[in-house]
């Protein structure tokens, strides 16, 4: 019984992570407005993306949450070559370690702009648990708009990534059962 049991836990994990796999978000409606664009640093462009949205009027302002200690708006600006729309229309947050940090930290930014409406905009596979973790800090006075960034993970990327998602799912499930 107990071997039958575990086969099917390994299975329903097998299915649902082909799932997980195949249904990556990817880019919301082209026309799609927000207050705001949200990007969480971490891989390739994510950066660019957002700001490519910024310049296309797609929201009026956006932060790049976890930048780590000591990066600039400058920095970021030359980098990507976007100097006018960093000076006017970016903001770092630098308190965030982790997908939960960014989270928290965009909220307390949602917050303090009064925004109703944001585009997250991170690496595809990394969506849905950042999208998770946003719902969960936001709350349901904040629609949030999810802009999956083709990438390619590795195996031990998205394994790691699905057992996260899981994880943070069943711990936020929970949570909201004892209150």
């Amino acid at each position: 019984m107990i071997k039958r049991l575990v086969a099917l836990a390994l299975l329903g994990w097998a299915l649902g992570f082909a799932l997980f796999m195949l249904a990556l978000p990817g880019t919301p409606d082209s026309g799609l407005r927000t207050d705001a664009i949200v990007v969480p640093t971490g891989a390739a462009g994510r950066i660019a993306r957002g700001l490519d949205l910024l310049e296309q009027r797609r929201a009026r302002r956006m932060l790049v949450t976890g930048t780590a200690p000591g990066v600039t708006r400058a920095d970021l600006a030359r980098i990507s070559g976007h100097a006018a729309t960093f000076a006017c229309c970016v903001d770092l947050g630098a308190e965030a370690v982790d997908t939960r940090g960014n989270a928290e930290e965009t909220a307390a930014w949602v917050k303090a702009h009064g925004y109703h409406s944001i585009r997250l905009v991170t690496s595809d596979w990394h969506a849905r648990r950042a999208a998770l973790e946003l719902a969960a800090a936001l709350g349901d006075s904040v629609s949030v708009a999810v802009e999956g960034v083709p990438s390619e993970p590795t195996l031990a990327q998205a394994v790691n990534e699905y057992n996260k998602l899981l994880l943070r799912a069943a711990v936020l499930g929970w949570e909201r059962v004892r209150r």
